[in-house]
């Protein structure tokens, strides 16, 4: 749809954030380098809220993140002589107290600007009746397919007093965000809202886009969803990445979203900045970290099935075709609570492919049969002895140097109980003095002895239970002297139900002998990709640049394929979900269960799973040799 002269010009949205990691300086480079209308940020991840719970209520931490406050020190002159709208969700657990820090810089400094903070989504105080004896557990986020099979222990922590829960947050839309700026809000800190949710609340606010304007919302979802993870629209986490001059990939720039009436965008960035906006770089993004080709918030579902994308010039790639869906009637709510314990350690092994087994062989039985003699071993919850195929590095054939002969074996482990993973300790002395032949280690027991780990349960509840809203400050408010105006957001109107996700195989497969001679190479000679955590989780999209390409790779990659690929990573517990994205020449799936019970505890060296797209496009298909010719 073209713009007419009556529609508002497009609304600039810078990122400045996307993990509490990135620095302040971020904010203040995107409101130097160019003109931007507003800046949001992504400082939460699934566990920051969680890690810093139980301190932030010992008063051992102030609730929201540094770094966005340090953003904000740097910014506020530029963002009170330009006008710039602010919306983070770096207020984590503490968006009043976050607000009321920013308030206190305008009035010594004398800045005309009107300071808010967004309500409703942390639950803590509710949690015990939401959970209750008599109503149970809230439904899993997965629970709606029941081809999925949950993580061992994922729903023993109700009621169990050695597991008790650090956090509960509800996922936010954008309602209290655009009725923040709509009542005069210029900086609105949020806690847990959803990663696209600030940038869906500045459009709708900028272009005036009704609830029910689901295809407008659902472009603006996302935009926010591609600029959300900070440099990765630029060229960070890119897979194509050895095309580039390493100098390019140095203090990259992030991105910027400009967002038309009609819902489609423009990703862009600041040209003083290093870093490239690309077709590429752009459905990478797109492809990272979502559940399939409907996309969720709080606010609308956006069809990804027809999204388009196309380069119309440098560092700036244009993107339409989603359509918006109403949004369903319940909300992501995050639970952390306390696992139990857990311990890892590593044991390395010099010599011979060969030898090495043998000796991994050695040590797994030693320490698994003291543990079974002195009935200990069922009262682990994983003890996984990661070798063989899970092998940390693979010995060279005569070696040039000791290092790159030798392997190592990590050990991981989790109990309910600390004294459990202690008889994994006295089970190494045990067997201290009958090792392997060359047996050593780090020598560093930090990590060997047990410590707390937070578990992840990902639930759904409904919208209508929440008090979601804003509090815009007084000018004169202080901590002491708490004055705010009160707004509530009120609750979606129009929804429909969750549903299972699509899942299917290759629509109008073509014969692969019918792309001719082949070369038995890796599948990231000709397919990029991205993958990341969702939950227990593992997704990742593959996607090539030709139609022919596509025919190809369409048909290739199946539902069995992906398990082939996977290789002995696979296991028969998982389950996987495939659809297309022909736009993108692209193709996603969505592994279910890799992960466990999430970041916070999974057994994987990858818990975040951003290096499974690299292992799959590291893996040897027969790919046609005219493909090969046409990418070198």
């Amino acid at each position: 749809m073209a713009l007419n002269g009556s529609e508002k010009r497009p609304v600039r949205v810078a990122d400045c954030s996307g993990a509490n990691a990135d620095p302040g300086e971020f904010m203040l480079y995107q409101a130097q380098n160019g003109p931007v209308d507003a800046i949001t940020g992504d400082y939460l991840a699934e566990i920051n809220l969680a890690s810093n719970a139980e301190a932030f209520r010992a008063g051992k931490h102030p609730g929201y993140e540094p770094t966005a406050l340090d953003g904000l020190k740097l910014t506020l002159p530029l963002i009170n002589e330009k006008r710039i709208k602010v919306v983070i969700n770096g207020g984590a657990l503490n968006p009043k107290g976050l607000a009321l820090e920013v308030q206190k810089i305008c009035q010594e400094k004398g800045y005309d600007l009107n300071v808010a903070y967004v309500v409703g989504d942390d639950l803590m105080d509710r949690i015990d009746g939401i959970l209750s004896a008599d109503k149970g557990l809230v439904p899993h986020l997965d629970e709606v397919n029941p081809n999925v099979k949950l993580a061992k222990n994922t729903n023993d922590f109700l009621g169990n007093p050695n597991k008790p829960i650090v956090s509960a947050n509800a996922y936010l839309g954008a309602r209290a965000i655009k009725k923040g700026l709509d009542e005069g809000a210029d900086i609105i800190l949020c806690g847990r809202v959803a990663d696209a949710s600030p940038v869906i609340g500045i459009a709708q606010w900028w272009h005036q886009w009704s609830e029910t304007d689901f295809d407008q919302l659902a472009g603006a979802l996302v935009a926010g969803h591609l600029i959300e993870c900070s440099a990765y629209a630029t060229g960070a986490n890119f897979s194509g990445f050895e095309k580039y001059p390493t100098e390019e990939l140095m203090d990259i720039g992030l991105p910027i979203a400009e967002i038309h009436a009609n819902g489609d965008c423009v990703l862009t960035k600041h040209p003083a900045l290093n870093g490239f906006v690309t077709l590429d770089t752009i459905r990478c993004q797109l492809v990272y970290e979502i559940q399939g080709d409907h996309y969720l918030n709080s606010d609308v579902k956006a069809d990804l099935s027809k999204i388009t994308m196309k380069e119309i010039g440098k560092d700036r790639v244009y993107v339409s075709g989603v359509k918006g869906l109403p949004p369903p009637a319940t909300t992501k709510l995050a639970v952390f609570y306390k696992g139990g314990y857990q311990c890892e350690c590593l044991m390395s092994a010099t010599g011979t492919p060969q030898s090495i087994e043998k000796k991994y062989d050695i040590y797994e039985l030693q320490i698994k049969t003291y543990l079974k003699r002195n009935k200990l071993i069922d009262d682990f919850d994983i003890l996984d002895f990661q070798r063989q195929v899970f092998l940390i590095g693979q010995p060279e054939v005569n070696p040039r140097s000791q290092i790159r002969g030798t392997t190592q074996c990590r050990i991981f482990a989790q109990a309910e109980k600390k004294e459990t993973l202690y008889s994994l300790l006295r089970a190494q002395m045990y067997n201290g003095m009958q090792h392997y032949s060359g047996a050593h280690g780090s020598m560093d027991f930090r990590t060997a002895l047990p410590k707390e780990f937070l578990a992840f349960y990902p639930g759904i509840i409904g919208q209508d239970q929440l008090e979601e809203g804003v509090h815009i400050l007084e000018k004169n408010a202080t901590a002491e002297n708490l004055s705010v105006k009160k707004f509530s957001s009120g609750h979606v109107s129009v929804t429909e139900p969750l549903g299972r996700r699509h899942t299917y195989e290759p629509t109008n497969p073509v014969d692969l002998k019918t792309f001719g001679e082949t070369a038995f190479r890796p599948l990231g000679d000709i397919a990029l990709a991205r993958s990341g955590d969702k939950g227990a989780n593992v997704n990742i999209g593959l996607f090539v640049h030709t139609d022919e390409e596509y025919d190809w790779l369409r048909s290739l990659l199946t539902s069995a394929k992906m398990k082939d690929l996977m290789g002995d990573d696979w296991k028969p517990e998982y389950y996987v979900e495939r659809v297309e994205f022909p736009g993108l020449k692209a193709v996603h799936f969505v592994v279910y269960g890799p992960l466990g019970r999430g970041i916070s505890s999974t057994a994987l060296l990858d818990g975040l799973g951003k290096g499974f797209a690299d292992y799959i496009r590291s893996r040897y298909v027969d790919i046609p040799v005219k493909f090969l010719a046409s990418e070198s």
